[in-house]
């Protein structure tokens, strides 16, 4: 019924939640053949929504929390015995005292939720778990949650253990890692070699809707077992690309953050911050990063502006090359082709400034000569990026092109099978 009213319910995480909640409360009170008492018969139902919800969770979420039961507790009787009944008689008689009564039972509520959510065990986060961890995780639910004295009940256990233990593929040595995260209008690409992370820019704050290094970006990395940042660049202070990084900042706290500085507010809080010049090279398992722009000489903002002070980041790995040019324009562009032109070229670029016309010059689109083009720009952003000129452009070099706004994440794999 749901879904005929609603066909797309089936994206809403909440559908999945409700009804796997439902069928497993229906499973295990069909199999009692004897009546518990209320608090026993309450307990069960809390047993089997937590065991169940656990594989959804962990999909939907890679988290569960660890407080539910006793959360479930105080909320549960609060809302159904006190608030829900103290509502439905103030739409009938509107009296001051009731909405008093009702409404101290509310912050009443909430603050044993807030003070439960602030425990240090509340949650349990990890990585996304592995697709075929999946079915053996709800056939282990399914076993736990059967009458007892059922044949090896046990074994669901075992079933739901390589969901918690089993880890996404990493990079092998020389191998890299790149995910072009889809953050509307920004930028923020995630880069991993086999043992390092590297993040560079956290994409745009969403102006009191949150920003998306809170809600892509960490979630993001919790999701493929990112515990570390050894380096994170913020690639200029514009808020399409340092948005996000006070939430990344703030719960990874990155061992290296490199900005191109300047007059900007993005960094003035921040621990360990380097400024980013042209020359600075590091290596993460034989896989190489080189920071080709700005000059030493050229980062003053009265001399260039914000966008062209932008941090150029080139990483090569055994496999194959990628360039990552921020929000660079012409005059940039010309900089390097005066300066590094022979370190321009590169298998993958992200296209500078989002394809916009400022930039993808001729000259430098067939110095880098790419063999893909990767575009990170917002669904019918208000600029019109990118410009079909500039995908005419590397159309003409030969590049397949690809963008967030139509494909989501774009993720590679620099490997030996190519």
């Amino acid at each position: 019924f749901v879904l005929a009213v609603d066909p797309m319910a089936v994206h809403s995480p909440g559908f999945w939640l409700s009804f796997t909640a439902v069928a497993a409360i229906l499973m295990t009170t069909a199999f009692r053949g004897r009546s518990d008492g209320p608090v026993m018969q309450w307990a069960r139902v809390q047993w089997t929504i937590t065991v169940a919800l656990v594989p959804v969770l962990l999909v939907l979420f890679h988290q569960v929390s660890m407080i539910s039961p006793l959360a479930n507790a105080i909320a549960i009787p609060m809302v159904s015995l006190v608030i829900a009944p103290l509502a439905l008689v103030l739409f009938v008689v509107p009296l001051t005292r009731v909405a008093t009564v009702a409404h101290t039972a509310v912050a009443v509520c909430f603050a044993a939720l807030e003070l439960l959510s602030g425990l240090p065990v509340a949650v349990w986060q990890q990585h996304a778990p592995v697709l075929w961890t999946f079915p053996l995780a709800i056939l282990g639910t399914i076993l736990l949650l059967l009458p007892r004295g059922f044949p090896a009940r046990w074994l669901g256990l075992i079933l739901i253990v390589p969901m918690l233990i089993v880890r996404p593929p990493k990079p092998g040595p020389g191998e890299l890692s790149l995910t072009l995260l889809d953050v509307g209008q920004g930028l923020s690409a995630v880069m991993r070699t086999a043992n390092h992370a590297v993040l560079f820019d956290a994409g745009p704050d969403y102006q009191g809707a949150n920003d998306a290094g809170r809600r892509i970006v960490m979630p993001y990395l919790r999701g493929e077992g990112i515990r570390r940042l050894d380096t994170m660049i913020v690639s200029h202070d514009d808020v399409d690309h340092a948005g996000g990084a006070d939430s990344v900042i703030a719960a990874l706290a990155p061992d290296q953050i490199l900005t191109p500085g300047g007059t900007g507010e993005a960094g003035q809080d921040w621990q360990r911050v380097t400024r980013c010049q042209a020359g600075q090279t590091w290596s993460f398992d034989n896989v190489r990063f080189e920071i080709l722009h700005p000059s030493p000489h050229n980062d003053e903002a009265q001399i260039i502006g914000d966008n062209d002070r932008s941090c150029v980041l080139r990483v090569d790995s055994i496999y194959g090359a990628v360039l990552l040019p921020a929000d660079i324009e012409r005059r940039s562009e010309q900089a390097l082709l005066a300066t590094t032109d022979a370190r321009l070229r590169a298998d993958v670029l992200v296209a500078p400034h989002h394809g916009s016309r400022t930039s993808s010059s001729p000259q430098f689109v067939s110095a880098v000569a790419p063999e893909w083009v990767l575009f990170p720009v917002g669904y019918s952003n208000r600029y019109g990026h990118p410009h079909p000129l500039v995908e005419a452009r590397y159309r003409d070099y030969g590049a397949k092109l690809l963008r967030t706004d139509e494909l989501g994440a774009i993720a590679l794999r620099f490997t030996a099978n190519g």
